[in-house]
C-alpha cells in the first residue's frame, strides 16, 4: 500500500471544472471522505466517464478501485492535508484527484 501525502492548498479553490465531479466538501473531513469514496468505488468515475463524448471508448483502466482505501484529513490554517493510503497506482489518484479538485491539489509525499 502506498501513502499519499496531498495538500490543498486553497480549500475552496480546490474544485474541477465540472460541478458533476468536483468536490462538494468544505472541511477536512468532509474532503477526506469524498477523496475515500472516489477510490473505493467507481461512482465518480462513471459520473466523468458518462459525459464523454464516446463513453465505450474510455480505458477501462481508469476504473480501478482499492475498497481498503483509507483518507484522512487535518485543517492547518487555511491548509487542508490529506494523506491517502491506497494500493491504486498514482496515475489513479491523479485523475481522481483532478476531476474533484481540479488544479487545486499538490502532492507533497510519498511513502510506500
Amino acid at each position: 500500500m502506498t501513502r499519499y501525502y496531498l495538500s490543498l492548498p486553497d480549500p475552496k479553490a480546490a474544485r474541477g471544472s465540472d460541478a458533476n465531479t468536483s468536490f462538494k466538501a468544505n472541511g477536512a473531513d468532509g474532503f477526506a471522505s469524498e477523496l475515500q469514496e472516489a477510490l473505493r468505488s467507481t461512482q465518480l468515475f462513471e459520473r466523468w466517464r458518462g459525459q464523454q463524448d464516446d463513453p465505450d471508448d474510455i480505458d477501462q483502466a481508469l476504473a480501478a478501485t482499492d475498497p481498503n482505501a483509507s483518507v484522512t484529513g487535518e485543517q492547518h490554517d487555511l491548509r487542508i492535508d490529506l494523506v491517502a493510503n491506497t494500493t491504486l497506482p498514482a496515475s489513479i489518484l491523479r485523475h481522481r484527484l483532478r476531476l474533484l479538485a481540479g488544479d487545486g491539489w499538490q502532492l507533497r509525499d510519498v511513502a510506500a
